[in-house]
């Protein structure tokens, strides 16, 4: 009897724990959630209950991240009419509708559907949607995902039916602390090319730009973590619906802050917290901004400038920062004009405007890129083109409003400009300034390659000139006063070069006796077999023709038994040799002493070879 009574109390806690996990993510008329209650999704994603908003006491029936460290409401039921005690009740009413009841019974919110069954059920899935169903069939009557607050989660869409004019949209809260419907929404406007938009009071705030079938071209930081799961649709029905999936088991959502910017959360497992970019990154993100053929360019000071070709339809206001007049056109098109057969009269063309947020109201078509140009040149409505692959044709009729400079991403823009207006005054001054610079440049580089030219020309005839005197034993004439009346140059023997080059063998290596800053010494053997000491001066020496000279007339008068005799000397074209005997046996001290005693004296500036 024991062990039977075990058995049937384990089958009842069995069934009891089994009661429990149906119920833990439904609502039932019988199974309702009581403040501070609250359901648990299946795959414990998300969690729905009763909750009070940071700095409020009020409490509201609400979705939130029940697997992540910070609070994060991603829906509210009752955001509009808040309980001010802990006594609702959150259930099934007898009529089949989801209903958040005070402590008196009154239906504060409700799912309010009007074809609903009494046989329902509520269900909180585990992407989020809380789901209204019939018990028996499965038929879904009511979601959450179609009625959102600030949150689109991943595959939760915003739509809009261009038949009927129903939306689904998302709209801020009030403030952080209050969850009601506040100034801005955000929805699909699907005119011509489908846009999202941003609205305040009803006003444009913001806009995507078109869809490429990948991003909003008109948000260069759209992650691409949206690019591969994110779709616009258009169904047979005629509505167009927005929405993206997880992609790499990403956390993510787009979320609609008070201050009408959406920023894209993505959850940082490390940090523990949101990462968040912001849709509206500067003032040039502003609807309409800079007005009517005015471009915003959030690097410039200020940001708005009329479009090349246009000027200011209100100086005062613009130079004062207002600029939501805009800008008006300086000079009429070509196709415009009545009489267009005047002599001179040239075509209008396009300007080229790199990296933009084409502008509002474009008109879309299948034509290629170069026909796209063709067929707005030939159309003189058509102000502007723009072509991208994901999207086609954009070209313009109408006033170009909300145009924006990107510094990446972004299309070409061709605005259409009268000739004239092609170069602007400020493209004439670059003009000129380049070119002003550039022969500057040039005339100075010419300048001084002159002044080379005319310094080497006569430092070569002077050269010419002393190797002249030298050859006609008149060298003399070129050598300072001091040494006119003590040698006579024209004793000096001079030697062929080749001949110097076939003793020394090439000025081989392994016949050189020593090196210093004058150059190098060779040993050499003449053809009458007589051995010489050849001096090479090198041509990077600071050695000058000048002390060349002194030096081989200085050691052709000096005569010391400790001192080498100078033979002769070599010049031809640029080399210079001094000849010496050569003397063997230990006589290269003696050599590099005479030499050092003729680079002392040309140092000290002796000039007299008696006074040695």
């Amino acid at each position: 009897m024991r062990l039977l009574s075990k058995r049937n109390l384990l089958f009842v806690l069995c069934c009891f724990c089994l009661n429990l996990g149906v119920a833990i993510d439904t609502i039932t008329s019988s199974q309702s959630i009581k403040d501070p209650g609250s359901i648990v999704s299946n795959g414990s994603a998300f969690k729905l209950g009763f909750f009070s908003p940071v700095n409020s006491t009020n409490r509201y029936i609400g979705i939130w991240y029940s697997n992540i460290s910070v609070f994060t409401v991603v829906w509210v039921a009752n955001r509009e009419t808040p309980l001010n005690d802990s006594s609702g009740v959150l259930t099934i009413s007898e009529d089949g509708n989801l209903v958040v009841l005070d402590g008196k019974k009154e239906i504060l919110w409700s799912s309010n559907i009007t074809n609903s069954v009494a046989n329902s059920s509520a269900q909180l899935m585990d992407s989020g949607n809380l789901v209204l169903q019939e018990k028996t069939t499965g038929t879904i009557i009511w979601e959450s995902f179609q009625h959102p607050c600030d949150t689109l989660l991943p595959n939760m869409k915003i739509s809009t039916n261009i038949r009927t004019g129903n939306k689904v949209q998302l709209t801020s809260w009030q403030s952080p602390s209050n969850p009601s419907i506040g100034s801005f929404s955000a929805n699909i406007q699907p005119l011509n090319l489908p846009q999202v938009f941003i609205w305040k009071y009803g006003s444009p705030y913001w806009r995507s730009g078109p869809w490429n079938k990948q991003v909003f071209i008109g948000i260069p930081t759209m992650d691409y973590q949206f690019q591969d799961g994110a779709s616009l649709i258009n169904d047979q029905e005629g509505t167009f619906s927005f929405s993206f999936t997880y992609v790499n088991g990403s956390l993510l959502h787009l979320a609609f802050n008070t201050h009408g910017n959406i920023e894209e959360r993505f959850w940082d497992y490390e940090k523990e917290d949101w990462e968040v970019s912001l849709a509206l990154q500067s003032g040039c993100d502003l609807y309409g901004n800079c007005g009517a053929f005015g471009s915003c360019n959030s690097q410039n000071t200020p940001i708005c400038s009329c479009l090349q070709g246009f000027e200011p339809k209100n100086t005062e206001e613009w130079n004062r920062g207002n600029w939501t007049s805009g800008c008006v056109r300086r000079t009429q098109l070509q196709c415009e004009r009545v009489n267009t057969s005047s002599e001179g009269s040239k075509m209008d063309g396009f300007l080229k405007l790199n990296m933009m947020k084409v502008p509002d109201f474009a008109d879309w078509s299948h034509y290629l890129e170069a026909d796209c140009r063709q067929q707005c040149l030939e159309n003189c409505s058509c102000i502007a083109y723009a072509y991208d692959t994901g999207i086609g044709c954009m070209s313009w009729t109408r006033s170009l409003i909300d145009a924006q400079k990107f510094s990446s991403a972004g299309v070409d823009l061709y605005v259409r400009l009268a000739y004239s207006d092609l170069v602007t005054k400020k493209d004439m001054k670059k003009i000129v300034t380049i070119t002003v610079i550039i022969g500057t440049v040039s005339i100075l580089i010419c300048t001084y390659l002159l002044w080379r030219w005319i310094a080497k020309h006569k430092a070569r005839k002077k050269k010419d000139k002393e190797i002249l005197l030298f050859n006609r034993g008149e060298a003399h004439k070129t050598l300072p006063s001091d040494n006119l009346n003590q040698v006579k140059v024209q004793e000096l023997p001079l030697f062929n070069f080749e001949k110097l080059a076939s003793a020394t063998n090439n000025f081989h290596l392994s016949n050189k006796l020593g090196q210093g800053g004058f150059g190098s010494v060779y040993k050499g053997k003449l053809s009458d077999g007589q051995e010489i000491a050849v001096k090479r001066l090198s041509r990077t020496s600071a050695q000058g023709f000048e002390e060349f000279m002194n030096e081989a007339v200085v050691i052709s008068k000096l005569q010391h038994r400790n001192l080498v005799r100078l033979l002769g000397c070599c010049v031809e074209g640029e080399e210079r040799m001094l000849i010496y005997e050569y003397m063997p046996n230990k006589s290269l001290d003696a050599f590099l002493f005479g030499m050092e005693i003729v680079e002392f004296r040309q140092h000290c500036s002796i000039n007299r070879p008696d006074d040695i």
